[in-house]
Order: structure tokens, then C-alpha cells, then sequence
């Protein structure tokens, strides 16, 4: 049986040699490779070899650091990263089935540009594309491009003004994407030699966005994306980000404690996404995990501490962390669903050795008990996640 009922939905968090900082010095890391094609195509073949349903590329504007606020000056860890767009585009044509989402930070790009480039990688993957939107509110990723300032600004300042500031900009970010992706109906382009005709101008269409951020006309100058509409993806820690999810995304990544946080996190996000006038549209909901995966527990363990020691004290996320083997997480996995969950995106403690025990252990181990896919059963990311393609909002009825 290649699709049971209720699958797990199963991402993969891809980011440099893993999430632990100091999993590049793993012997079994490839830290030369970090900026080679070879890398990133070998991690997207191996996550596909495992059916999962998308993986997901890191990205920001500035350097990596210990301090989430500010950079460091750190030089015992990984700094620097490739374009995460560009990365999705190589690996597309090296993989088939998988969705590839990399991030956008929506505070400090355009609108404009990212639907073109998400459009572009859509077409370059056949349908397999989305996009991971994310907020900045550091100054030194501001001063890159001089046109704005945040001062003492906190991402997690307690009256949340500031912030919720940058979310309504990165919806308005999305709004915007979305009108862009639809500003070219489905048969604008007639490509008729004969007469002379490559495109019905009557078929694209302005958009006429007027926001607070944002003043956009169109229409794009990419054609529609074979989905229609590639995926849009958040990570949401509290209730603004939950809002984000609820009015624009297609996807949720969340990074709830237990089965129990998991229920509520969700409740918060449904209730968003109805106040959004969305109730009836499917929004996926993901549980964050960061793991470290053995097949014998204790292995697992030892890794973490190691890794831990090179750190020079215990790895700290913002989503669970999760050390043992695959069976465990399997269990882990499944009481998540039980709570409402759609599924989990996991992050891999150390690249490629927690990928390969996702994709060679869970996966197999989530087979047996009937709770995932033995082969894909369609051809695009929306497929997958079972979303239809939508209707062009511009086009007559």
C-alpha cells in the first residue's frame, strides 16, 4: 500500500553540517563540501531515497551566530552559507519527487523578485516548489542594505509591537507573491509561429497592491507556476507567527514541548487562520524536532555529549531535541499526530548521519506500521500534501 490513510508528512531541515554547531567537525561531517553542488544534491537524493515530502533550506542575511540578536566572533563554527533558492535550483534537476522549499527573508528583499525566483525554481523542478518566509529584526542584517533602522529593537520584546510590525510586513510580503504568481493566466502564452502570436496580453493582469510596505503594479514577468501557486511555508513560535500561518501560509512549522503543547499550538493556529476567513482551506501543521539518531540509544547519547563537549556546553533550541533511535522517534512521531499534528520537520543533529538514520530507519520503521508512504504518489509538492491546484483569482469565471 503506497498511501495509507492519514500519512505522516515528513520534512527535512536542511542547514550547513547540521544543527548542532559543532557537528562539522563529526568525522563523518563533509565540512570541505559545505559550498559544493556535490553536498547539496547528494543531501536532496538521500532525503528522496527516504519519500519524504519536502526538505527545506536554510537561509538569513547575515552571518550565523551564537547570539541570535547580534553576530559573534566565533571561529570554531560553521560561518557563511550559499543562496538557498540557488541551492533548490541545482538539486532540482538531480531529484523528482521531493519538494524543495528554501527560505526568503521578507524584511529586506522584494516581493517582486522572489515570486520570480520562486516561479523559476517551480518550473525548474516541475512543480516541486515553495517557499519558507522568515523576518529579520537584527540591526547589522539592516545596515547590509541602509534603507531602514530597528535600534534596541528585540525580536522577543514583551509588547510585541515591533513584531508584529515585521509579520504584517511579510504578510502583506506573501499577499503580494500570491497576486504576482496569478498576474499570468494559465493560457497567456499562445507560442502560435504561424501567426505571430506568443502572448495574449489580455491574460496578464495588473495587481494593484497598495500596503503599508509595499506598492506593487505588476504584473510579474514569469509566467505562472506549473502549481499554480508554489507552497508557502512560516515557522511560528507564538501568536503573531501563529497569525502569520493562519492568514497566509499553506504550511506551519511549530516547536511544541510535548503531545500537549502540540494540541494547543494548534488550537491558537486554527483560530488564526478562521479569523483570516480561512477555515475551510488545509494548512499543515509540522512539530519541529531537532534529532540525534543511532540504531542502539546509547550511541546517540554518546554522539550529543561529544558534540556538546566540542560546544563547550548542552546544545540549547527553540524546538525539542530529541536523542535515541529511529523506533523511538517513530513513537514520538505518531503521538504528535494523535494530538493533531500533520506531521513533523526534522532537523538533523549532524549531516549526512541523522539524515541517513531519518530516512533509513524512521522511515522505514513508520512503514511498518503503516503510518507512511512505500512510494510517491504524485509528481508536484501540492500532491503531496494533498492541496489542489488553485484557481487563477485574476481569470474569468
Amino acid at each position: 500500500m503506497s498511501a495509507p490513510h492519514n500519512p505522516v508528512h515528513l520534512a527535512v531541515a536542511l542547514d550547513g553540517a547540521g544543527w548542532h554547531p559543532a557537528a562539522w567537525r563529526e568525522p563523518a561531517a563533509r565540512p570541505t563540501e559545505l559550498f559544493s553542488a556535490r553536498y547539496w544534491t547528494d543531501l536532496a537524493q538521500e532525503a528522496e531515497r527516504g519519500l519524504l515530502d519536502l526538505l527545506t533550506i536554510e537561509d538569513t542575511l547575515g552571518l550565523q551566530s551564537s547570539n541570535p540578536r547580534r553576530p559573534d566572533d566565533r571561529t570554531d563554527q560553521v560561518r557563511g552559507r550559499l543562496d538557498a533558492v540557488l541551492i533548490a535550483c541545482r538539486v532540482a534537476p538531480v531529484t523528482s519527487h521531493i519538494g524543495l522549499v528554501p527560505t526568503a527573508v521578507a524584511t529586506h528583499t522584494e516581493p517582486f523578485h522572489a515570486s520570480k525566483a520562486i516561479a523559476t525554481l517551480d518550473y525548474a523542478s516541475t512543480g516541486r516548489a515553495g517557499v519558507r518566509i522568515r523576518v529579520s529584526g537584527r540591526e547589522d542584517e539592516a545596515a547590509l542594505f541602509g534603507r531602514r533602522t530597528f535600534g534596541a529593537f528585540e525580536p522577543d520584546a514583551a509588547d510585541g509591537g515591533a513584531l508584529t510590525a515585521l509579520f504584517d510586513e511579510a504578510a502583506d510580503y506573501v499577499e503580494v507573491v500570491r497576486r504576482l504568481w496569478d498576474s499570468w493566466e494559465d493560457d497567456a502564452e499562445i507560442r502560435d509561429a504561424a501567426t505571430g502570436r506568443f502572448v495574449d496580453r489580455e491574460k496578464l493582469h495588473y495587481i494593484d497592491f497598495e500596503g503599508a510596505e509595499f506598492s506593487v503594479r505588476g504584473p510579474s514577468i514569469t509566467p505562472r507556476p506549473p502549481q499554480g501557486q508554489p507552497i508557502v511555508a512560516a515557522l511560528a513560535h507564538r501568536d503573531v507567527a501563529y497569525r502569520l500561518v493562519g492568514r497566509s501560509a499553506d504550511l506551519g512549522f511549530v516547536t511544541p514541548a510535548d503531545a500537549a503543547d502540540a494540541r494547543a499550538i494548534l488550537a491558537e493556529v486554527r483560530v488564526e487562520q478562521a479569523a483570516a476567513g480561512r477555515a475551510e482551506e488545509t494548512v499543515h501543521v509540522l512539530g519541529d524536532v531537532v534529532v540525534f539518531l543511532d540504531a542502539d540509544a546509547s550511541a546517540a547519547a554518546e554522539r550529543k555529549a561529544r558534540l556538546d563537549a566540542l560546544l563547550g556546553r548542552e546544545l540549547v533550541s527553540d524546538a525539542t531535541v530529541f536523542v535515541g533511535t529511529p523506533a523511538e522517534l517513530a513513537d514520538l512521531v505518531l503521538e504528535w499526530r494523535e494530538a493533531g499534528l500533520a506531521g513533523v520537520r526534522l532537523r538533523p543533529g549532524g549531516l549526512p548521519h541523522d539524515l541517513e538514520q531519518i530516512t533509513r530507519g524512521l522511515v522505514p520503521e513508520l512503514q511498518r506500521r503503516g503510518a507512511f508512504r512505500t512510494a510517491y504518489e504524485a509528481d508536484t509538492l501540492r500532491g503531496l500534501l494533498g492541496l489542489a491546484r488553485p484557481a487563477n483569482r485574476y481569470a474569468a469565471a
